[in-house]
């Protein structure tokens, strides 16, 4: 699949923990991106705001696919129908096409799960930074559609959620 190109991300990249749960350490985030994040997120067709099913992490929301929906590539949902979660410091965790994966992490904007190589349906499954503000925001928006459109087989313009 063909992605548009990523920038660097500036800066050094957040400390995070070892092992699962996999958390960045001191990134708290900033409210109103984290606002427009959730509400990008959840304006993607067919995916709703659910408790996770994956995360240990108190306040954590999924990205649920609409059961209704066909799903492309269902082997890279890790559980049932949770494409990702949203941590409360604003990092994320995200299935994608691990080819576009491995671009945010060689860009400086994401990080493999710790299971991706182990696990199935964690191939592809990303930790994605905190977005420090909205021009990071919408980087990580767009690796986020970049993500859903893979998974479940859709063409999402990423410039339309912002809006």
């Amino acid at each position: 699949m063909n992605y548009a190109p990523l920038p660097q991300r500036a800066g050094d990249a957040p400390k995070i923990t070892e092992g699962m749960p996999q958390l960045q350490i001191g990134v708290d985030a900033v409210d109103v991106v984290n606002a427009e994040l959730f509400r990008r997120v959840y304006s993607l067709p067919s995916v709703q705001n659910q408790l996770t099913v994956i995360s240990p992490v108190e306040g954590s929301r999924a990205l649920w696919v609409d059961p209704a929906i066909d799903v492309a590539h269902p082997e890279l949902l890790p559980k049932e129908r949770e494409l990702g979660h949203i941590h409360p410091d604003g990092s994320l965790h995200m299935a994608m096409d691990p080819e576009r994966g491995q671009e945010a992490v060689d860009a400086g904007w994401a990080l493999f799960h710790p299971a991706a190589g182990t696990r199935p349906g964690f191939q592809g499954f990303m930790l994605l930074y905190t977005p420090r503000d909205m021009e990071e925001l919408n980087v990580i928006c767009q690796l986020i559609v970049d993500g859903y459109n893979h998974v479940v087989g859709a063409s999402v313009d990423a410039a339309i959620l912002a809006g």
